[in-house]
């Protein structure tokens, strides 16, 4: 269950008459319980309670019912049970259905509300959805409710209104959702004369039936964008003109609206009632965008991570600078004036803004640190002097723009309310300025110049006026010239193969000017490169959330290249998290943060789960250190074995075989053994499951065609190749007898590995088969080497290496030889090192057969690998360690940094003419 399917369910459920009974079922099915779990409980078949009107779920919750009046005694008890702790209960909660008591046991937090209110606490629990229990989910408890609700409103529309929901008119519900969202803030917060105006003048001038519903909300909007003075001349309702005048153009241009059901009038006036004061803008748009975006209403009210995710963006960016100089600046009202003069002229420009987040955060962030100068000045009661147009934005969405722009006005006037005071705010608020400072367009085909430009001049925005006509677009000047220009977002990433074809010719345009091709390059390349340019005309400094695929394999040396050249450097950096916005996809993407800048005085700050650490040089691995650019070698860079792709067959499923279709071409169609070989691809190998391959040298072809058998699968690969409408696979037909892609070299005895292994084992899983095996091309392969390489290969040292230097298929490791192998810095070998290692691998290769018929798979999943291939493995690490530096390394950053270390010095000598 997502958030907002929790909170409806806790909704109903405290709206119904308590059944001491039935609560605690009903509170785990609100909770995402599946029917069948609760029904093993009320068994009692689970339940390991022993309390009177108790349920204890093991793992999860102790829940007692009792007397009115002994919530806290009973509380009590659970706690003190036994079997909570037994049971290893995450909470405790009580209740006589007039009073709710629990406790976090874990954290401590405790829960004591009046059970009616039991609803505008439901966050308190999440942990038992599987949803991460942070501070800024319990903040964001009325935006999961309010869009919820919004959700249910906007699909009863579109149900009723059909013609909405296509694509010529979907944005004009998005503007009537925007408009709605509004008026119900405003009504909320004094904006609007009155409690209650927008919902109870819809409620008692409409029809229960809903039949004029779209009449009352549209002439409510035309009052909106007329004046005081002239509304009666525009024939405005009496009962419309008690609704201020809002300009903006947030209510200019049409003013029809969606035929009402009774079902939608009942839903707007539920979210109505709700209390919009606590709208938290800094996640709003995310949250609001979720109801009119198709791809994201499944994971409605999810987006609660997005605040300390954005601030480990903005505050190495610029705020944590800004702060320091506050701490600084003391008391003295000089210096504080200076800095509030500096505040004031700073641009922040997404050019990726979404639905607004970073922006807000930032225009929050930034009125916090002048609300306290003012404070230190003597001057409290100070209106601000940063202005909105100041958090420049460019969106694709129009919605998106739209909500953008809206949730900067809530943040501004909330921030006014709480610095000013409600009077001085709501004086400051209306008329809405009908300037326009977010763009809608796409951002790859823009001149982000002419959205943000250096000076404050002849500021010319492309794209929609978003709360007017395409035709009206407005001309902005900054109030403040001569400021610095701080580039942030978390813009799209999308990989090579998810790309659309518009987005490919987005890279193609973007890169256009420089050498070379940049196809496989991640989509959010493109944002990295057009900052850097922006950067260098503006001198500004730029930081991104991007995928961590930008500082591996093949994509390092496209990208950073370009960017060094200009002059930038990574002044800070967070290495690899997971940016999980949504509990349907807790997973989330694998990302980093980057920020760039050519000020070679900044500090470089290195963030590894949220620890920073300053560094001399953070390189485009994020590896601190040394920038070096690792390139692929076609020869080993140090004295080790040659590696080589495996084999590829291309034969339509014929020449490769499983070992009971192998058995009965021998025993049954007396093909010679000679001609059949044992063939390793990478789930073979992996899950010890070997198929065979019809394996035919040109030499024996004669000898091979005289048994029929052979020839019917040689004729069939035949015709498998022809038929190919790649051209390299046509002219293979000629030799169907053969891979169409062989090693360089053959073998009896094989070091393999995997071209694509999982991210969850601790080593590599590679393998030594000595059965004259014949390897395919989803596998690389050393023939006949000494076993020492494969103690390499099953270090610590290697698997680190090859996370960070080679690419990654989704978050799986992307095996290389030429990127991986070839470029591995290992130190000369000694010929006692040389043995010590060989022992290595043996130890590693008979503690496996030990645990015989286990797999690779199943002997290398982290939870339950076998303490003795565990320690044979950490004996290998220990013995290639010391050979590096003479100890262990403390962590894999120093495994990184020496590798880098030595890498720069082998190459250095490689390469010296």
């Amino acid at each position: 269950m997502n958030a907002v399917e929790i909170e409806e369910a806790v909704s109903q459920l405290v709206s119904l008459p308590f059944d001491p009974d039935e609560f605690p079922f009903a509170f785990l099915e609100a909770y995402g319980n599946k029917e069948t779990t609760v029904k093993r409980l009320r068994k009692g078949n689970s339940n390991k309670s022993k309390m009177k009107g108790g349920v204890l779920q093991r793992n999860n919750i102790h829940i007692a019912t009792c007397e009115p009046g002994a919530v806290a005694g009973t509380l009590r008890q659970l706690q003190e049970a036994p079997e909570t702790a037994k049971n290893k209960a995450k909470f405790v909660l009580a209740t006589d259905g007039e009073e709710l008591q629990a406790e976090n046991l874990n954290s401590g937090e405790t829960l004591a509300c009046a059970y009616p209110d039991f609803h505008q606490h439901f966050t308190f629990f999440f942990e038992l959805a599987g949803i991460s229990t942070v501070k800024e989910i319990r903040e964001s408890s009325f935006d999961i409710k309010a869009t919820g609700r919004l959700n249910k409103l906007y699909m009863e529309l579109l149900r009723a209104n059909p013609d909405w929901a296509t694509p010529e008119r979907k944005q004009d519900m998005n503007h009537f959702m925007a408009r709605l969202i509004f008026c119900f803030f405003a009504e909320d917060t004094s904006i609007f004369a009155g409690d209650n105006l927008f919902t109870g003048t819809v409620e008692q001038m409409s029809a229960p039936d809903a039949s004029n519903m779209h009449e009352i909300i549209g002439e409510l909007f035309r009052a909106m964008d007329v004046k005081t003075e002239e509304r009666e001349a525009q024939g405005i309702r009496t009962w419309a003109r008690k609704f201020p005048y809002v300009n903006g153009e947030l209510f200019s241009g049409a003013t029809d609206c969606p035929r009402f059901t009774k079902i939608a009038r009942s839903y707007l006036l539920h979210v109505g009632r709700l209390d919009w004061q606590q709208i938290n803008p800094d996640i709003f748009g995310s949250m609001i965008q979720a109801v009119a975006d198709e791809d994201e209403r499944g994971s409605l009210g999810m987006h609660y991570t997005s605040v300390p995710n954005i601030l480990k963006v903005l505050n190495p960016l610029f705020l944590d600078e800004l702060r320091e100089q506050l701490e600084e600046a003391g008391d003295n009202p000089r210096k504080l004036l200076n800095l509030r003069k500096r505040i004031a002229r700073i641009r922040v420009f997404d050019p990726a803004c979404g639905s607004g987040n970073f922006l807000v955060i930032a225009y929050k962030q930034l009125r916090e640190i002048e609300h306290e100068i003012n404070r230190r000045r003597g001057e409290p009661d100070r209106p601000t002097e940063i202005p909105l147009t100041n958090f420049r934005g460019i969106e694709i969405k129009g919605f998106s723009a739209e909500i953008a722009r809206l949730a900067l006005i809530i943040a501004e006037y909330q921030c006014d309310v709480l610095y000013l005071g409600q009077q001085l705010a709501l004086a400051e608020f209306l008329p809405l300025d009908a300037e326009n400072w977010i763009t809608c367009g796409n951002a790859l085909r823009i001149n982000w110049l002419t959205v943000c430009p250096p000076t404050g001049t002849g500021v010319k925005l492309y794209g929609d006026d978003l709360f007017s006509t395409p035709l009206q677009q407005a001309n902005i000047d900054f109030e403040h010239e001569g400021g610095e220009t701080f580039i942030c977002g978390n813009p799209p990433y999308k990989g090579r193969n998810r790309q659309s074809a518009l987005e490919k010719k987005d890279t193609a345009q973007v890169f256009s000017k420089y050498k070379g091709s940049f196809a496989s390059l991640d989509y959010v390349a493109n944002w990295m490169i057009k900052a850097a340019e922006f950067c260098t005309v503006t001198n500004s400094n730029a930081a991104l959330v991007t995928t961590n695929s930008i500082c591996q394999g093949e994509q390092v040396a496209l990208l950073w290249s370009l960017v060094f050249n200009k002059g930038f450097e990574i002044y800070f950096a967070h290495t690899s998290f997971k940016w999980a916005n949504l509990a349907s996809h807790k997973a989330g993407v694998t990302v980093v943060i980057i920020g760039i800048s050519k000020n070679k005085t900044k500090k470089r700050l290195l963030f590894t789960d949220d620890v920073s650490r300053e560094v001399d040089v953070i390189g485009p691995y994020l590896v601190p250190g040394s920038s070096v650019i690792v390139s692929k070698r076609n020869k080993p860079l140090s004295l080790v074995g040659t590696m080589y792709l495996g084999n590829m067959a291309k034969d339509g499923g014929n020449l490769i075989m499983s070992r009971d279709n192998a058995e009965a071409l021998i025993f049954k169609d007396k093909v010679s053994a000679k001609f059949i070989r044992p063939f390793y691809g990478s789930d073979e190998l992996i899950k010890a499951k070997p198929r065979a391959c019809l394996w035919i040298e040109d030499e024996f072809l004669n000898d091979a065609l005289e048994n029929d058998k052979v020839k019917e699968i040689i004729s069939k690969v035949r015709d498998f190749r022809s038929a190919s409408k790649a051209a390299s696979t046509r002219k293979h037909a000629a030799t169907p007898h053969r891979f169409v892609q062989l090693s360089a070299s053959v073998g009896n005895k094989a070091i393999v590995i995997p071209r694509v292994s999982s991210e969850n084992r601790h080593y590599l899983p590679v393998d030594y088969i000595d059965s004259n095996p014949v390897i395919g091309d989803k596998c690389y392969v050393m023939y006949d080497e000494p076993l020492w390489n494969l103690s390499l290969i099953a270090s610590k040292l290697h698997i680190v290496w090859i996370g960070t230097v080679c690419s990654r298929l989704r978050t799986d490791y992307s095996y290389g030889n030429k990127l991986g192998w070839n470029t591995f810095p290992v130190p000369k070998l000694t010929t006692k090192n040389k043995e010590d290692l060989t022992r290595c691998a043996e130890d590693i290769l008979l503690a496996r057969e030990r645990h015989f018929p286990a797999t690779i798979a199943d002997l290398y999943d982290p939870e339950k690998m076998p303490e003795d291939l565990r320690h044979a493995h950490e004996r290998n690490d220990e013995v290639l360690e010391r050979i590096y530096i003479g100890r262990r390394f403390k962590n894999d950053t120093e495994r990184l940094e020496k590798l880098f270390e030595l890498y720069t010095e082998m190459t250095a000598k490689k390469d010296r003419p």
